[in-house]
């Protein structure tokens, strides 16, 4: 089986801009890029899980996603380092586009996105971490049976590290 660390996308892997979208409005926190090369570089999966309700509100198409998520890859392989999956969850039961405005399993903090990532990667959940920003996230990884990480800010790298060295639950990193 494998170990992943899944990462919140908005305020965790990117500075917190409502309802991101675009390229140009998109800057990577601190240690963000070396997080994820880390991961790579550890026998973790880098795998993204992002609500993404914009899309539900009518505010932007999944095609703007689609582009930003190929660009953060684009971005990462010029440090060596890639991200091995992104799910995204574009519902929201109130949203303004129909096919959309649906109550879902996956919009965190339901673990929907986790699980078909279990189930896409045959991760062990239990040597997995999600590193997130808000209540949310911590909930969502609990749900799943991974080890929730909150990031409040600073280096997201340093942040990771920390969190991988207070989990009990596995031996030290090698």
């Amino acid at each position: 089986m494998n170990k992943a660390v899944f990462f919140d996308r908005d305020g965790t892997l990117n500075e917190e801009v409502h309802f991101l979208h675009r390229i140009e409005d998109f800057t990577w926190t601190e240690g963000a890029i070396e997080a994820v090369k880390f991961c790579n570089d550890h026998n973790y999966l880098a795998i993204v899980i992002t609500n993404q309700s914009g899309v539900a509100r009518g505010y932007y198409p999944e095609a703007d996603i689609m582009k930003l998520h190929q660009w953060m890859n684009e971005q990462l392989r010029e440090h060596g380092a890639h991200l091995d999956a992104i799910y995204y969850c574009p519902h929201l039961a109130e949203g303004k586009i129909r096919k959309y405005a649906i109550e879902c399993d996956c919009r965190k903090p339901r673990p929907g996105m986790l699980l078909r990532a279990q189930k896409d990667f045959d991760v062990d959940m239990s040597k997995s971490y999600l590193i997130g920003d808000g209540d949310r996230d911590i909930q969502c990884a609990q749900a799943a049976g991974a080890c929730g990480i909150r990031y409040t800010g600073g280096s997201l790298y340093a942040t990771l590290l920390k969190g991988i060295q207070r989990d009990n639950r596995i031996e030290a990193l090698s």
